[in-house]
């Protein structure tokens, strides 16, 4: 397997999260949603986003609104629902823990659970 495509089977596993984590902070329509992403480096075009966006919605952690647009025509704007933000802190607390699980893979055990030993 390339490194290219290591990166990319990781990104497709997280961006779900990386979605709700931008809409988080503000409200967003698809466009500057992929802006955000590229300049985090996670690659993605609107055929990715958009099946994703939807699936958000359908689940109920996404809504949206139509807002006229000061050039072009008006976008569609999408942002977390109450649920949508308790989706989130799910997948917060997930995040937290696997990072800490591969770091314990990685490098060992924990440096608290040395301490305790001692």
């Amino acid at each position: 397997m390339n490194e290219e495509n290591v990166k990319a089977q990781m990104r497709k596993g997280i961006l779900e999260y990386c979605i709700l984590a931008i809409l988080s902070r503000e409200d967003s329509y698809a466009p500057k949603i992929i802006a955000e992403l590229k300049q985090a480096s996670m690659i993605v075009v609107e055929g990715t986003l958009y099946p994703i966006l939807t699936r958000l919605k359908n689940a109920g952690y996404l809504t949206y609104r139509w807002e006229e647009s000061p050039q072009g025509p008006p976008r569609k704007y999408y942002m977390l629902t109450e649920r949508g933000a308790e989706y989130l802190a799910v997948f917060d607390d997930a995040w937290d823990e696997l990072v800490e699980q591969i770091g314990i893979i990685r490098h060992g055990r924990r440096e608290e659970s040395n301490e305790n030993e001692n």
